[in-house]
């Protein structure tokens, strides 16, 4: 099988691998536990967390470890309301964040908030000034994703933290899908609280980081909460947060050879497809490792499985969608509706991807276009 999903999971570096479990048999003491087996896993956990300071620039205290991207989203989300810097129960998102945000917002309505989530422009974007035209006295959070899952744009979140800054609005942002790709530190000093997950960058899965400026005095979701100070009960995965670590060092480490890379992927597959660019819809991206298209008439779901019958994984976007009947959530952010938006499939590329793989993928998609009277 020709694996076209990185967007979706990743495989586990060798490397991490092995750290994993040498973590594991060497390192295995509780971190809570006041003994010496507990205290030198304590001080991995430590070094752990200041490396990932250093990778995003921030100030150690505000980094805490989590079981994933979803969690981290949950958790960080209602570390910042319980911190707000005004009065308000009105939160700001987009209509194509991750379905883990969509559900902690959810959570946050029976709590009496309002919610406004808003389109993307026709390039796959939040328009700034529409975002401001919809804060309120009220608002108190804002959550925008930095890269989108489905097509790859990247939001303008430098730009909308200085309105947040100005409006005494908290802004939380979901860097699942670029950390790792992309240039952090910016980002990260920009947002009072983000959230990344191991996998999406050759860690394992299970585990991931969060970051909270360390100004804001929140209170635990959980209450009694001692692990990580409080942000999340159970005991810590110090292999899968040491492994993490090093995936990220490493992705950071070879970031301008794998862009490289990666661009050269990106326009191999739409110059492979160009013949039959009137029968596809291919959305504009600012991330190389990610294509998100539709092919007209074709519902994305069988375009997925003859290209699983034929050897290749591709997806129809966000894997935590998969067995919804309703269409990708950022179609809906573009205003693609109905039997358009399911015609919707994911091409995402990652670091073991090869060249020629990715010519055949487009000669397959061509020839389904073909057998299915396109």
């Amino acid at each position: 099988m020709k694996y076209f999903d990185y967007a979706a999971t990743c495989p586990l570096d060798q490397e991490a691998a092995q750290l994993y479990i040498q973590t594991a048999t060497e390192f295995f003491g509780n971190t809570s536990s006041l003994h010496d087996t507990g205290n030198q896993a304590q001080q991995l956990l430590e070094t752990c967390r200041k490396e990932f300071a250093q990778m995003l620039g921030v100030q150690t205290e505000g980094i805490y470890f989590t079981g994933g991207g979803s969690e981290g989203n949950f958790l960080a989300i209602h570390a910042l309301l319980s911190s707000p810097l005004k009065k308000g129960k009105h939160i700001i998102t987009s209509i194509a964040e991750h379905a883990s945000i969509h559900s902690t917002l959810e959570k946050c309505k029976q709590d009496g908030y309002e919610v406004t989530a808003l389109p993307y422009d026709q390039d796959g974007h939040i328009n700034v000034e529409k975002l401001k035209d919809a804060i309120r006295e009220e608002t108190v959070l804002i959550t925008i994703q930095h890269g989108n899952a489905e097509i790859g744009t990247i939001q303008p979140i430098i730009e909308i933290s200085k309105l947040c800054r100005e409006k005494d609005i908290l802004l939380h942002s979901d860097c699942v899908q670029t950390f790792g790709k992309l240039d952090m530190q910016e980002i990260a000093q920009s947002v009072d609280s983000l959230a990344i997950s191991g996998h999406k960058f050759y860690g394992p899965k299970g585990v991931g980081a969060v970051y909270v400026h360390p100004r804001l005095h929140w209170h635990p979701f959980y209450p009694n909460t001692t692990h990580e100070k409080g942000f999340r009960p159970g005991t810590v995965n110090v292999p899968g947060i040491a492994a993490m670590t090093l995936a990220a060092q490493k992705a950071i480490a070879n970031f301008e050879e794998q862009q490289e890379h990666l661009i050269k992927l990106h326009d191999l597959f739409l110059r492979t497809i160009k013949d039959k660019a009137t029968q596809m819809k291919v959305y504009p991206s600012d991330l190389p490792s990610i294509i998100g298209l539709r092919i007209k008439g074709i519902e994305g779901q069988l375009a997925m499985l003859e290209c699983n019958r034929k050897g290749y994984a591709i997806s129809t976007g966000s894997a935590c969608q998969v067995g919804s009947q309703a269409p990708a959530k950022t179609m809906t952010a573009l205003g693609v509706t109905r039997k358009a938006a399911k015609e919707f499939i994911r091409i995402s590329f990652g670091k073991n991807t090869k060249v020629e793989d990715v010519q055949q993928l487009g000669e397959t998609l061509i020839k389904i276009i073909a057998d299915h009277g396109g």
